[in-house]
């Protein structure tokens, strides 16, 4: 009996370890809803850095942060960096008021099941806000980067 829980509580922690992107991975081909109401496939920004922020319109450390990306935006290049971000609201019409309140202009993506949502399952979000930095080759190189990071990664 001790042997299967074992086993069991073993393929549970490879399941769990699986499911969270590590730096080194590349960037998760994940297609979801834009504000715009289109597809998105989070891996169609190629040759540029990527920024991917999960958060959500209830969540005050993320709205406080969504001015800070909005400032970082205007002040990187485009060309440079593509910054995303992901809300798991589960609630379309908050998400959207936030994003005009916010005056977010970059890539905005719902994946509107909250923490259950897919996408937040495949990069082990469970907090918001988090953030994953990714280089011009899809390869995740910084979790939750700071401003100060992200742009001397950037500019390396």
């Amino acid at each position: 009996m001790r042997s299967i829980v074992f086993v069991l509580l073993f393929i549970a922690n490879i399941s769990i370890a699986t499911a969270q992107i590590k730096v080194g991975d590349t960037i998760p081909s994940i297609v979801l809803k834009s504000s715009k109401n289109s597809d998105v496939n989070t891996s169609s920004f190629k040759e540029k850095y990527v920024l991917i922020d999960f958060w959500a319109s209830w969540c005050g450390p993320c709205r406080i942060g969504n001015k800070k990306l909005v400032k970082l935006h205007k002040e990187l290049s485009s060309d440079k960096i593509e910054i995303i971000g992901i809300s798991i609201d589960t609630d379309n019409s908050k998400w959207l008021k936030a994003i005009e309140k916010d005056k977010i202009k970059f890539t905005q993506l719902i994946d509107p099941k909250g923490f259950e949502a897919k996408a937040a399952e495949i990069f082990g979000v469970d907090e918001v806000p988090s953030k994953f930095l990714f280089n011009d080759k899809g390869i995740l190189i910084a979790k939750d980067p700071t401003e100060e990071e992200m742009i001397k990664l950037i500019k390396e």
